[in-house]
């Protein structure tokens, strides 16, 4: 399991380090950078977009997820969770006054990047390749990028940023895990359906960190979960009912 690994290392090695840069960076970095990611998570989104399949599928498990996700409050709970860590983290390593941020400000961006480096398409991917060829360079090249990124981030953020590597590591450990059994009973089409969700949510990430829209981007996630089992649905299914009918 060396991606991962490799990658929630990377993580928490930006995170500390820009954690205890902070305003020591010049602010021109702490306040550009972040667009350049947030374009940056937009461009990647519209790729993986690009490979979907079967687009009512992807539709219908961004609606249902959504739904999911509202229903049992993920951005709400998430953010609780976050601003706990920050306080915590503050009375350990108190973040100065130049570099902090406010509360909706720290929640919009931690949440957006949480989402980045958990859920992206590319890591969420790149595990299931290890596991299943035992080849980790996708997620090693992923791991330079979430390295530069969050320590940008935590420059504004603090430290809070370095703990995204345990859900990360959590995350990619159980897909690396379950890779093969997931893959087996994968198609090339289930699996262009699940990046292009995946993309649309980076693209709503991208949105959120460069501040022009906040998505509840957290409570997206929940359509990863069925996006494939319906991907399969309709094809096999709705698909020849279609045929048949015309």
């Amino acid at each position: 399991m060396i991606g991962p690994v490799v990658n929630a290392t990377a993580t928490l090695i930006g995170g500390l380090i820009g954690g205890f840069l902070g305003d020591r960076l010049p602010a021109k970095y702490r306040t550009n950078l972040p667009l350049t990611f947030g374009v940056a998570s937009m461009a990647m989104g519209v790729v993986m977009i690009g490979k979907m399949e079967t687009l009512p599928a992807v539709v219908m498990a961004l609606i249902i997820g959504a739904i999911f996700g509202e229903m049992f409050n993920l951005e709400q709970n998430i953010s609780r969770g976050a601003l706990k860590c920050r306080r915590l983290i503050d009375k350990v390593v108190p973040q100065k006054s130049e570099a902090q941020v406010s509360q909706s400000e720290f929640l919009d961006m931690f949440v957006g990047i949480l989402v980045l480096f958990v859920a992206s398409g590319t890591g969420v991917f790149g595990s299931m390749s290890e596991g299943i060829t035992g080849d980790p360079s996708i997620l090693i090249a992923k791991a330079f990028l979430d390295l530069c990124t969050a320590a940008i981030f935590a420059t504004t953020l603090g430290v809070s940023v370095a703990l995204i590597a345990i859900p990360q590591l959590a995350l990619q450990g159980m897909l690396y895990l379950l890779g093969q059994q997931v893959m087996a009973l994968t198609t090339p089409v289930m699996i262009a359906d699940f990046s292009a969700l995946g993309g649309i949510i980076m693209l709503a990430t991208g949105f959120r960190i460069a501040g022009i829209r906040s998505f509840p981007i957290a409570n997206l996630l929940p359509g990863l979960l069925i996006v494939m089992p319906l991907s399969a649905l309709w094809c096999s299914v709705i698909v020849p009912w279609i045929d048949s009918v015309c």
